[in-house]
């Protein structure tokens, strides 16, 4: 059985995970009406698996006696002023769920709550896994800096990138 804080805590989580989701799909958006539709493949992905995040949420918290809710979301940004600005602040947004998950990790300890802990260590790992892709797509994004050239390699690479990563996540 959830603790009415746990179960509180949760929810904040599934609404971050709901927003995270209308934020990539925001980005998506942008990226193919800019005829990037590598990147925009690559965040409707990363949308769909941020929406899969809060499902998991959502049944976990159903399956321990507590109510799962689903609240209003904030409005995504849907204007960037470069490719490279967007991701900038998909690592922005993945350190800052990092951060709430760490925080849902600490509460559950404090309540001695260790079946949400276990269960909120797939989180941990997720989230080393999105921040890790996040500071190497930067990195790429970095060289290649103003290259024409090398941002159609890049949105050609990044496709590949989301089918690998598809293809590599046991479901």
């Amino acid at each position: 059985m959830l603790s009415k804080s746990i179960e509180t805590a949760l929810n904040k989580q599934v609404r971050i995970e709901a927003e995270s989701s209308q934020i990539y799909l925001a980005m998506a958006i942008w990226a193919e009406v800019k005829g990037l539709e590598g990147i925009s493949s690559f965040m409707y992905s990363q949308s769909d698996e941020e929406r899969e995040h809060m499902l998991k949420l959502v049944k976990f918290i159903n399956e321990r006696g507590g109510q799962a809710h689903i609240s209003e979301l904030n409005a995504p940004n849907v204007k960037h002023k470069s490719y490279k600005e967007m991701f900038e602040k998909l690592l922005e947004h993945e350190i800052f769920v990092s951060e709430s998950i760490n925080e849902l990790v600490h509460i559950s300890l404090q309540e001695k709550d260790y079946a949400t802990h276990n269960f909120l260590q797939w989180y941990v790992a997720e989230q080393i896994e999105e921040e890790a892709m996040a500071r190497t797509i930067l990195d790429k994004v970095k060289m290649i800096g103003d290259d024409k050239g090398g941002l159609y390699l890049f949105d050609r690479d990044i496709q590949q990138m989301t089918i690998t990563s598809a293809a590599e996540t046991p479901e």
